[in-house]
């Protein structure tokens, strides 16, 4: 229950920095909000924000520093963006000749592959690899994939603290929430399928206590939830703020049984956009949604009208080439 730098500080390393990534130092910023610089209130260290404009670390913010220590509770989805700050943070490492240390953390959602592969044509923030959504991996596996794979250059010389104890079919319970929106296991399991739903109109909760486990919006006629976001830490301006939003509630699932499934589950974003009035408007029209899938395909695919096991079944020669690259860089057992 003790922050990591507050450990170092407390064991006498010598903290001379310290880099933010979405949702700040501590966790607490709204998803997408600018984190600034600034210090950080318990020990004066300055913090130097990664999620803003300046979203990997520059030459002079490395000066002063021989090590570099990566300690961060990541999710296993491809659009959760503590792994494109990794590799951020491991280019800028390569270029300035600095060591990476990777302390390894359990991933929640480590013991299953699913999803479409990203198309590089799509590269953002939101994915920047050619993985699927579920990759299946830590973050000190994913790591040595980025190194491994060549996609920064030269190779970053590193190296990864692993748990002990741990295999991909560990279910672990995190301690500690990883960001303001995720608040429990239940959303944790959820959120790789129902984040699909931030690209389109559709509200996942957040501006409710719970965020990433239930889904609705104002002018749906499915469903008999509802709930009205409020703004709130974490979500100060959530999407249709002060709207009673209809919908469906998934908090009666066990988390337990939602990650025995062990798949996204594309059912409840097909069968809104069914059943939803408006479908011209159901997606963005920033295209975030394809940004989030990887590839224009997906949303082709439900425009289309295809089955979720159609859909499905069209990732799954992509997947297998993944699972093959990805062997070679695990270090735990599947």
């Amino acid at each position: 229950s003790t922050h990591l730098v507050d450990s170092l500080l407390a064991l006498g390393v010598k903290v001379r920095t310290i880099f933010a990534p979405e949702h700040g130092f501590r966790g607490q910023a709204d998803a997408g909000q600018k984190v600034a610089d600034g210090k950080d209130s318990r020990t004066g260290l300055p913090i130097i924000s990664l999620y803003g404009s300046n979203k990997k670390p520059r030459p002079e913010q490395l000066d002063s520093v021989d090590l570099v220590v990566f300690d961060i509770q990541d999710v296993g989805a491809r659009f959760y963006t503590y792994i494109s700050t990794l590799h951020y943070i491991m280019e800028a490492c390569t270029e300035q000749d600095k060591f990476l240390v990777v302390l390894d953390r359990p991933n929640p959602n480590g013991h299953y592959v699913d999803g479409p592969v990203l198309d590089t044509a799509y590269r953002s923030f939101v994915g920047m690899h050619p993985v699927p959504v579920v990759h299946g991996m830590t973050v000190g596996e994913y790591a040595r994939m980025i190194n491994g794979e060549g996609w920064i250059s030269p190779k970053l010389e590193m190296g990864v603290v692993p748990c002990t104890g741990y295999s991909h079919q560990t279910a672990y319970e995190l301690p500690v929430k990883p960001s303001p929106n995720l608040p429990n296991m239940r959303s944790i399991y959820l959120y790789p399928s129902l984040c699909f739903f931030e690209g389109t109109v559709v509200s996942v909760g957040r501006g409710t206590n719970t965020q990433f486990q239930v889904y609705g919006h104002p002018e749906s006629t499915m469903g008999d939830y509802t709930f009205a976001p409020t703004s709130m830490p974490g979500a100060k301006h959530p999407k249709h703020k002060g709207d009673t939003c209809r919908g469906f509630s998934l908090v009666h699932l066990p988390a337990d049984s939602i990650r025995a499934q062990a798949r996204l589950d594309l059912a409840p974003l097909i069968e809104f956009y069914r059943a939803f009035p408006k479908q011209d408007s159901f997606f963005l029209p920033n295209r975030f949604f394809d940004l989030l899938a990887g590839s224009d395909q997906l949303r082709k695919q439900i425009l289309a009208g295809q089955s979720a096991e159609a859909i499905r079944k069209s990732w799954q020669e992509d997947l297998e080439a993944f699972r093959q690259m990805r062997q070679p860089y695990l270090l735990y057992e599947e």
